[in-house]
């Protein structure tokens, strides 16, 4: 396997100004990637500095996507580019900049798990994006553990009950590197593999989701070093944590392990339906599933069952028991959801297909009414539009339509409610990051470098396409009328009338 291949889905993010409500990936707890930010531009070019604010250097991977919350810049990134030189050799690395100065406020730096490179991909960094409430930041590290940070770092002092900093900065067999200004203040922390029981793929990706005193998190758990087995078929896909404590009060009991065909990558979703609020989670086996919202905690020890009330096969025609006979199978076999579930207007929108590293190259968009839901589930899809080829992204709706990226080198524009085709447009590679919706426009990055603006209508107008010069993995995030762009080794701002020297 190639370095860069096994990787995971970078999605979209949306993003505010103020703290006050939690700050991550998607539009409330919704998750549809739609901006209200304003006075963003269409035009920019990294090579003139037109319409650049600046760009400060990262790692040398950075899959990421960035976070921009109370006067903060949050992104995980690798140890490519070593801002500690006691930090030294492949780390995964989670760094704050302050938004207006871009000085480095301080940065998480985990070693790397050594038991296995499939556990804790090589170079790949931290690639899960920051939820951030408060002066809390909530994360999944590179070792799959949930974190809980101080946004303020070591400014205020090394705050517990986490207090061993020291130690987790520092790989084994090193002696303890010292603490310093530069590095984080860990509140809590949970391992998953220790823990929980899960076994790690690859590298984590998730966007922890908020919901009151309660944080829901993807586990990442999935298939070994062979790509067909599963070491830990009991594994949890989905978890609840007191966010305050890191306390772990409930787990998902659905069987989903044995038949996670590569690994766990979608984010879950909230939605209220008819008076009953409900989780959404896309698991590994292609199945997604809404589970009663936890209420309350139990007693000390105790780890509930989440109570599932409905599920949705997203492709019932693939199979469902010895999944892992289909690996290197393009023509056929299960499916995997890498995007996020998107709830908007009493609909689910939702896009997956044939694993992109291991499995059939077909691949759907697919909407789901949920209007009944609570009288009558719905069984089937409102409408299914099948997409060219492997699909990393999550869609977007806006106006009546729908947008979504594919493996297949393609950008596509559907009707929300009926799945017809407006457009499609020939992008020239792969696409990893989603498609963000804000001030009129879509904006979406490339696996080639190439960054695309189109207009969000139904009639086809590409506005811009744009050459960075290096993979984007991250989707673009909008805050305080600029648009923020991580390529895999710099951070952009764009702003309307800006100048970058060169």
């Amino acid at each position: 396997m190639t370095q860069s291949a096994c990787y995971l889905i970078l999605c979209a993010v949306w993003t505010g100004v103020a703290c006050a409500a939690p700050v991550f990936w998607g539009e409330t707890n919704s998750r549809n990637l739609v901006s209200p930010e304003t006075h963003l531009p269409a035009e920019f070019d990294p090579k003139t500095g037109h319409n650049i604010a600046w760009s400060i250097p990262l790692g040398t991977e950075t899959h990421s996507t960035p976070i921009i919350a109370g006067g903060r810049i949050y992104i995980g990134t690798n140890n490519g580019q070593p801002r500690d030189p006691k930090h030294d050799g492949d780390r995964g690395v989670f760094m704050c900049f302050d938004e207006k100065t871009q000085s480095l406020l301080w940065q998480l730096v985990v070693p790397k798990r050594d038991e296995d490179p499939y556990q804790d991909w090589p170079k790949t960094g931290i690639s899960s994006p920051a939820t951030v409430e408060g002066n809390r930041v909530y994360l999944v590290s590179n070792r799959h553990e949930v974190m809980c940070l101080d946004a303020r770092g070591q400014a205020n002092g090394n705050d517990g009950p986490f207090v061993d900093e020291v130690r987790h900065q520092t790989p084994l067999p090193l002696a303890p590197l010292p603490l310093g200004p530069l590095d984080a203040d860990i509140l809590w922390s949970f391992d998953m593999k220790s823990e929980a029981g899960i076994w790690p793929h690859d590298g984590s990706h998730t966007s922890v989701l908020i919901d009151g005193p309660f944080i829901y998190v993807n586990t990442g758990t999935g298939v070994d070093s062979t790509h067909k087995v599963i070491r830990g078929p009991d594994a949890p896909s989905l978890l609840v944590f007191e966010k305050l404590t890191g306390r772990l009060i409930a787990r998902e009991r659905e069987g989903i392990a044995p038949n996670i065909f590569h690994s766990t990558w979608s984010s879950p979703s909230l939605m209220t339906i008819n008076g009953q609020k409900l989780i959404f989670f896309a698991g590994g086996n292609g199945i997604i599933y809404a589970f009663e919202a936890v209420k309350k905690s139990g007693a000390l020890g105790e780890v509930q069952t989440l109570k599932k009330v409905w599920q949705f096969d997203f492709d019932p025609e693939g199979p469902k028991e010895a999944v892992h006979r289909f690996n290197t199978n393009r023509r056929e076999g299960p499916s995997n959801i890498y995007g996020m579930p998107v709830l908007h207007n009493n609909h689910l929108y939702v896009a997956g297909g044939g694993d992109i590293f291991w499995g059939k190259n077909a691949a759907w968009l697919k909407c789901v009414d949920l209007t009944g839901f609570g009288k009558i589930p719905p069984t089937k899809a409102q409408w299914s539009y099948s997409l060219e080829k492997h699909v990393m992204s999550t869609p977007v709706i806006v106006d009546g339509l729908c947008f979504i990226s594919d493996c297949g080198r393609k950008m596509h524009c559907v009707d929300a409610e009926t799945g017809t085709p407006y457009w499609t447009q020939d992008i020239q590679s792969d696409v990893w990051a989603s498609p963000l919706v804000a001030d009129g426009k879509v904006y979406l990055g490339t696996r080639s470098g190439q960054f695309w603006v189109f207009a969000a209508t139904r009639e086809k107008k590409v506005l811009n396409q744009v050459e960075f010069g290096e993979p984007i993995s991250a989707t673009v995030t909008a805050a305080n009328q600029t648009l923020y762009i991580a390529t895999m080794s710099k951070l952009f701002a764009i702003k309307s009338g800006a100048s970058l020297k060169r």
